[in-house]
């Protein structure tokens, strides 16, 4: 093994041994030994932890690898209007979800957002919470699996390492952190994670700049691909030719930003807050670290594609392979010194940071829709507090070995697994947050229609009518966006009225007298 490979290697280490210290940290200081502890860090969290763990945990592997290999392929169209979507999505959540879920979660004692919405409706039998918690377990567990393939292809792309051995090894971290110290390990690992995702991006940029020849042969390589740099076309790398991206499917990009307002471990991040008048530092923090990610996570890809031309990385020619870009910079950064290897080491460990940080908490959230949702809410099971702990831990390792399961195969694209699952829980859970904090006369009849027929559209429009092509073949997320709303209103209206203790609760939070 080459040296510089060594001092990368010892660098990972050190990270992956830092994130377990934080997790032993936060165990010995009480934070498992409670499920609101554990799920919800018992509500004390600070503005920033708040602002930087939800979008760490946002911001998956398909940052450094998702955004930047779909650039690279295909040039600006339909990565940069998917990062405008997620930009707005971002903004508006913090704005107009944020403090009314914070809120109304304390006033009605909801420690996870199924057991939100259980409670929000009067649901004495819990159906809502438990629908809620087999859809978080259907998306999350793939979601999760995604996370764990970019652990297992970083390792493999740079080292050579048996590609199963390292997600093994990886998700075996996670679980660590995770199972010791719970919801403030998970955050606080994912403070850390955000500040080693942001310096991979700027060093990468710096670097593949350089190695391309300098902007000028960027941006010269990049003109030279048909329709590389326009918003409305797109390059066809199958035809070498420029690819039609117009309206719809500029919207249906944009549809990205709905997702924001259904998912479960963003929404538990704004119910963590310690005060809610910090929530305004939180959403400035949040949507400006977004923004900037994105945007240089755009242009290592099209940074990228002109170290290739310059012959300093091979051409990567499919969705898999291009993903690997920031893994084929980093190493190439290693080449140079023993200095640029610790370099390449840190830039590596914001890939396992980008993936980690989204990894432990889909872990957390659906553990608590097992052992909070399912098995103490809807069945009934009565735990004390030492065996809810261990159920929920035990949960955790359950779900990561499917997740491991599911991404054995390592040639399945990071970007495109992430984006079935963001739909589904957009389309699922989105249209009911909204609801049930801005319309009292929703009801929870109206609730489960909307997460049913959201969760289930996105299958349909995936699987049987996109494939029609033409206009049909519109990023899922959208119709059952829509089709989901549609059924809420409908049925809200169709059925009885919410009882007045649920409606003067509503009014409380929600109406003239919070306000007030």
């Amino acid at each position: 093994m080459a040296g510089s490979q060594v001092v990368i290697i010892l660098t990972i280490a050190i990270y992956l041994l830092a994130m377990v210290l934080v997790g032993v940290y936060f165990g010995r200081k009480g934070s498992g030994k409670s499920s609101d502890d554990f799920y919800l860090g018992g509500r004390k969290m600070g503005p920033l932890v708040t602002a930087m763990s939800a979008e760490a945990s946002d911001m998956s592997s398909y940052l450094l690898m998702g955004l930047p290999g779909l650039a690279y392929l295909c040039g600006l169209p339909e990565v940069t209007w998917t990062c405008i979507g997620l930009a707005v999505g971002t903004y508006l959540n913090w704005l107009i979800v944020a403090r009314r879920l914070r809120r109304y979660s304390a006033r009605l004692g909801a420690i996870t957002v199924p057991d939100y919405f259980s409670r929000r409706f009067g649901d004495r039998k819990n159906l809502l919470s438990a629908i809620a918690a087999v859809i978080i377990l259907v998306f999350f567990v793939p979601y999760t699996a995604s996370g764990f393939k970019a652990i297992g292809t970083l390792f493999n792309s740079l080292f050579g390492v048996n590609y199963h051995a390292a997600m093994i090894v990886g998700a075996i971290v996670i679980i660590g952190y995770t199972v010791l110290g719970g919801f403030m390990a998970v955050s606080f690992t994912d403070l850390i994670q955000s500040i080693f995702m942001t310096i991979a991006l700027f060093v990468v940029v710096v670097f593949g700049i350089r190695m391309a020849g300098g902007m000028d042969a960027v941006v010269s390589n990049a003109q030279a691909l048909p329709g590389y740099l326009s918003m409305t076309k797109g390059y066809d790398i199958a035809t070498g030719g420029a690819a039609s991206f117009g309206g719809l499917s500029i919207i249906s990009t944009l549809a990205w930003g709905l997702g924001y307002f259904g998912m479960p471990h963003i929404l538990l991040r704004f119910m963590a807050i310690k005060e809610e008048k910090k929530l305004n530092t939180s959403r400035r923090i949040a949507t400006v670290w977004v923004v900037i990610s994105m945007m240089i996570a755009i242009a290592i890809g099209i940074i990228g594609y002109s170290v290739s031309v310059a012959g300093k990385v091979p051409f990567l020619t499919n969705s898999a392979d291009a993903e690997t870009i920031i893994i084929k910079l980093a190493d190439l950064m290693s080449r140079n010194s023993t200095l640029l290897a610790i370099v390449a080491g840190i830039i590596l460990s914001g890939i396992l940071a980008a993936t980690m940080s989204t990894a432990d908490s889909q872990l957390l959230t659906a553990a608590s829709s097992v052992s909070q949702d399912l098995s103490q809410n809807v069945f009934g099971i009565k735990l004390n507090n030492k065996t809810e702990m261990i159920v929920a831990r035990l949960t955790v390792v359950v779900i990561a070995v499917i997740g491991v399961i599911l991404a054995w195969d390592p040639s399945s694209s990071v970007f495109r697994v992430v984006s079935f699952a963001w739909a589904g829980f957009g389309a699922a859970f989105g249209p009911v947050v909204l609801f049930s904090l801005f319309w009292k006369r929703c009801n929870k009849w109206g609730a489960l229609a909307g997460m049913v027929a959201g969760g289930v559209m996105v299958f349909v429009w995936k699987y049987l009518i996109a494939p029609m092509g033409g206009a049909w073949a519109i990023y899922e997320l959208l119709p059952a966006f829509i089709v989901a709303c549609i059924a809420l209103v409908a049925v809200s209206l169709l059925t009885m009225t919410p009882e007045k203790e649920i409606v003067e609760i509503y009014e409380e939070v929600c109406g003239k007298r919070a306000a007030a």
